[in-house]
């Protein structure tokens, strides 16, 4: 298998489509950016808040994607959505 070279305009573009959708998802099921990350194990709204943005270079990693998957009680393929792999 060879190696893949993901450019950062790519990889910015995964992680701006995965909080578009963390975002959509949160405001689907009326949850508000406290509540949620309280939910995951967070004390306060400033990881979430940041991260859906993608402020300060935070964004969402496997672990919080599958904690947030079922704290909204949604399949984890939501988050992906629209997201095309690079050929």
């Amino acid at each position: 298998m060879e190696t893949i070279d993901i450019s950062e305009e790519n990889l910015q573009n995964f992680y701006s489509i995965v909080s578009s959708n963390v975002v959509r998802l949160r405001k689907e099921k009326k949850v508000s950016q406290l509540d949620l990350a309280t939910t995951i194990g967070h004390t306060s709204a400033t990881f979430l808040g940041k991260a859906e943005i993608l402020a300060e270079n935070r964004h969402f990693n496997m672990e919080h994607i599958y904690k947030i998957a079922t704290a909204l009680n949604v399949d984890m393929c939501e988050f992906f959505k629209g997201i095309k792999t690079v050929t």
